[in-house]
């Protein structure tokens, strides 16, 4: 009788993991316009500089750059089948920046470290917290990013692989912020044909935007998104499984809720053209299809950069809500977030000066 060892993979379970452990991740992705329509067509960024061939030539870049969340989607979507695929939820992140431009036809790939380890006193999943870097194929790195992310067990009573919980940076540095941002014809820069008057200088910290539009997420469109960055993690797509579950439906991919909040982002802030850095973020609750996502946004910090007259870069932190318009800027209740805040993310953009 013969015996065939199991070609298949389960992913890898929370003892699994080891500190130090390197991955490279398959597989190399090249990143087409069809991709770019698609991921238009599912969150309505329009953001002049990435929808326009034409107005990112006058401006300066060779043609339109990808969408840096697309970008960040694609090289995360890299790493889920062995960071994420048996996780529970995905938990923040912290020292994320954009260090080159992308452009349709380029090919990445990525590479992570796992820099962290932590079980939960439960013992059933511990956390995990890996370094990632994005790269095109020569060798170009295109985005760097630390996530946490929850992991289940295989087994309850298996050792903890470790137990310690790196220091992440809370606030990237602005000498880090224009590295995807080639040197730009600030003079060409149409605001009429971007959207809005605004420029840099027409903010002020501490600053309130609500961005007024609410959108309603549809459970066949979560998933399309997700597999558009070759996103596998189980508890996004088999209702089969996840209907016997902790919530007893899909859970959506957490990043579907940025690129939401960035795209509503363009109602008062239509010139923060590129996302350059995220210092940090929590989805602080889950989301389901059937509800409906609005945003406002907080100046938290301005910054010009070190040799740079063309551009400066806005801090933001960016509230998303379920089911809950922010003309009051729900945020807190008590010392307790709000029962309606799903997403709390601190980013850099740049902006025209």
């Amino acid at each position: 009788m013969v015996f065939w060892m199991s070609k298949n993979s389960p992913g890898n379970f929370f003892e699994d993991f080891r500190i130090g452990q390197v991955i490279r991740h398959a597989t190399p992705r090249t990143i087409t316009t069809g991709d770019v329509a698609l991921y238009i067509g599912l969150f309505g960024a329009r953001f002049a500089v990435q929808s326009s061939d034409a107005f990112a030539k006058a401006v300066g870049y060779p043609r339109a750059p990808i969408d840096d969340l697309l970008v960040f989607h694609i090289v995360f979507g890299k790493t889920v089948p062995d960071i994420s695929l048996n996780a529970v939820a995905n938990l923040g992140y912290a020292g994320c920046y954009f260090r080159s431009p992308v452009y349709p036809g380029d090919t990445l790939t990525a590479l992570s470290e796992v820099i962290g380890l932590k079980e939960n006193s439960s013992r059933k999943t511990g956390i995990v917290y890996v370094r990632t870097t994005g790269f095109k194929l020569d060798e170009t790195p295109v985005l760097e990013y630390v996530r946490w992310v929850m992991v289940r067990k295989r087994d309850e009573a298996a050792p903890a692989p470790g137990d310690h919980v790196p220091r992440l940076p809370t606030v990237l540095e602005p000498k880090v912020l224009g590295e995807a941002c080639p040197p730009l014809v600030i003079a060409a820069y149409d605001l009429a044909l971007a959207g809005s008057p605004y420029r840099y200088g027409d903010y002020e910290v501490g600053e309130r935007i609500d961005h007024v539009d609410g959108v309603t997420v549809e459970e066949a469109e979560h998933q399309i998104a997700t597999r558009l960055y070759q996103n596998t993690a189980r508890i996004h797509f088999n209702q089969y499984v996840e209907g016997k579950g902790r919530f007893g439906r899909r859970l959506i991919y957490g990043g579907h809720v940025i690129s939401l909040a960035r795209t509503l982002s363009f109602n008062g802030l239509s010139n923060a053209f590129h996302v350059a850095a995220i210092n940090g973020g929590r989805h602080v609750a889950p989301l389901f299809a059937g509800c409906t996502v609005f945003a406002w946004s907080q100046v938290l910090g301005k910054s010009e950069l070190p040799g740079r007259t063309d551009v400066g870069a806005l801090r933001l932190r960016t509230i998303a809500t379920k089911d809950c318009p922010c003309a009051d800027f729900p945020l807190k209740v008590g010392d307790k977030d709000d029962p309606a805040v799903i997403l709390d993310l601190d980013y850099w953009t740049l902006m025209p000066r």
